[in-house]
């Protein structure tokens, strides 16, 4: 028996039609395992729905409700990397599910990996050897792509963040225990606000960066009001002072170590201005130590 042509060869479209009907039944799947108390939605005497309703995810994501049908419903329709990061969080997705989600949806995810193919084991032996002084790696994005263990502790425990939400400017505008633990806040958030501004003219039109700021102005009012003030600001060492919530009061040089010729990838190292603060800085490392 010959075989004909049409039994050997595909369909056009059909490894697209496939990778959505997948993506429609993953998001399904996902939305129906998170509870409205999850979320802090109502859960109703009359809810019939498992888990969330369609309407609620994109509500919470920031979507048109239409739109976001077609999507579980396997349309053949364009979905941003901007719209999947909303997803992720809304569905409140591990960093497995994030990956697998971008993937069906056939983008890259902009955000940074667990695991920088940036961060050589070389950088990675250096971060460690300088511990107990805090030191960690940093894009010109602000996310933090290794750190050693001191770092780990200096202002909350970065070890209890997930890894999409590793960055700098997130935390010290969202996070309640990072923003507890810096001395000078408002000064801190207005300066980290102009240097990321300076920095976007290298990276205008880029997904990660649009997403990063279109994030922080739907999640603080404080970050869009600094944003709007259009300051710039270069690199500089600067002093810091934190209140670490394990072993108190820290005052430190902030250096940037630049690992090219661009302003990109720097190594940021938090030195002692004071001998309490170094003894403090011990203390923490050993404290590090301990909860490994």
């Amino acid at each position: 028996m010959t075989t004909t042509a049409q039994e050997t060869t595909p369909r056009p479209g059909r490894g697209s039609e496939i990778r959505r009907s997948e993506l429609a039944a993953f998001l399904r799947s996902r939305r129906e395992r998170i509870t409205p108390e999850q979320v802090g939605l109502p859960r109703g005497a009359r809810r019939r729905t498992p888990g969330l309703r369609r309407e609620e995810v994109a509500q919470l994501s920031a979507v048109g409700v239409t739109w976001y049908t077609w999507l579980e419903q396997a349309r053949d329709i364009q979905v941003s990397v901007q719209v999947l990061d909303a997803l992720a969080r809304t569905l409140r997705l591990d960093a497995s599910e994030r990956a697998h989600l971008f993937q069906l949806a056939g983008a890259t995810d902009p955000t940074p990996a667990a695991n920088c193919p940036s961060v050589t084991p070389a950088l990675r032996a250096m971060l460690d050897r300088l511990d107990p002084i805090p030191a960690c790696i940093q894009n010109s994005r602000y996310d933090i792509l290794a750190y050693n263990r001191t770092y780990g502790l200096l202002l909350s425990d970065l070890d209890a963040i997930p890894p999409e939400d590793r960055n700098c400017m997130l935390l010290v505008y969202t996070n309640e225990d990072w923003q507890a633990a810096v001395v000078h806040l408002e000064e801190s958030q207005r300066l980290m606000a102009a240097r990321l501004r300076a920095s976007l003219a290298g990276h205008l039109g880029e997904p990660a960066w649009k997403m990063l700021v279109k994030r922080l102005e739907t999640e603080s009012p404080q970050f869009r009001e600094n944003w709007r003030r259009y300051e710039v600001v270069g690199t500089r060492t600067k002093h810091k002072e934190f209140l670490n919530p394990w072993v108190g009061h820290l005052m430190l040089e902030h250096t940037d170590l630049w690992l090219g010729p661009e302003l990109g990838a720097r190594m940021v190292t938090y030195t002692p201005r004071t001998e309490e603060t170094r003894e403090r800085l011990e203390k923490l490392h050993a404290l590090a130590l301990g909860r490994v």
